[in-house]
């Protein structure tokens, strides 16, 4: 998909589906600069440039981009994988207040922050694909997951805001909203809790990781020239709309 020689940044890259992104991408030839409160799964190889980055701290965030900017010139693509649930399986009337601000610190704000200090880069070279992590949560919300499914919510209509912003510059913005993805903390869960979490999915399955991984391939790459301000769907059937 001729992203060889590209430059991205992806947070949330320790883990799940952000160690995936960042592990295909750099199979495909991509500079990744890693970003994770911790970065210890992260190897520092020659496609690889781990950034311990906390990604609610505007300063540290703003940091990081011009360091990566720094590196290599230019970025050409921003994935925000980094994300939290929070408490769950709580009524949203008995939420605990910090909990529900550190998640949207974490999903929303931190989304924000890092496009905010990429995108005028990408814009002054009429080039770039940013892609926000979102869920199927933030289309539909989930019982007892409040804090969780606003922010994503708020997440898809970021994406939103900032593709029409964006559009006509050659730079695009969009987000992906999966179901629930195979992981090694799915893996963890007791099989009852992951048959009621794949019962809504008409496929009958988990995503997984290489499914996410490869469609993110195709949504940050210069085929994907003209949709922005789009959420990609990675449900198994279960988006309704």
């Amino acid at each position: 998909m001729e992203l060889k020689g590209q430059t991205a940044v992806v947070t949330g890259a320790n883990s799940g589906i952000g160690l995936a992104i960042t592990k295909t991408l750099m199979e495909k030839g991509v500079n990744v600069v890693a970003c994770d409160q911790s970065t210890k799964v992260i190897r520092n190889e020659a496609r690889c440039h781990p950034v311990a980055l906390d990604v609610t701290d505007e300063n540290a965030v703003k940091e990081a981009v011009e360091r990566a900017f720094g590196l290599f010139g230019r970025i050409d693509i921003l994935v925000n994988a980094a994300g939290i649930t929070g408490i769950t399986n709580m009524p949203s009337y008995e939420t605990q207040t910090n909990d529900v601000s550190r998640v949207m610190e974490v999903n929303f704000m931190g989304s924000y922050f890092t496009s905010k200090y990429v995108l005028p880069g990408m814009l002054d070279r009429r080039y770039g694909r940013v892609l926000h992590i979102a869920s199927i949560a933030g289309k539909e919300g989930n019982a007892g997951m409040l804090a969780y499914s606003a922010s994503k919510a708020a997440v898809i209509a970021m994406a939103k805001v900032q593709g029409k912003e964006c559009a006509g510059t050659g730079v695009t913005v969009n987000a992906l909203a999966p179901a629930v993805i195979r992981t090694a903390l799915v893996d963890a869960m007791p099989p009852e809790q992951v048959k009621y979490m794949t019962d809504k999915i008409p496929m009958g399955r988990c995503g997984t990781l290489e499914e996410v991984s490869q469609l993110v391939c195709y949504v940050v790459s210069p085929q994907n020239s003209f949709t922005t301000g789009f959420t990609f769907d990675l449900s198994g059937g279960r988006a309704t709309y």
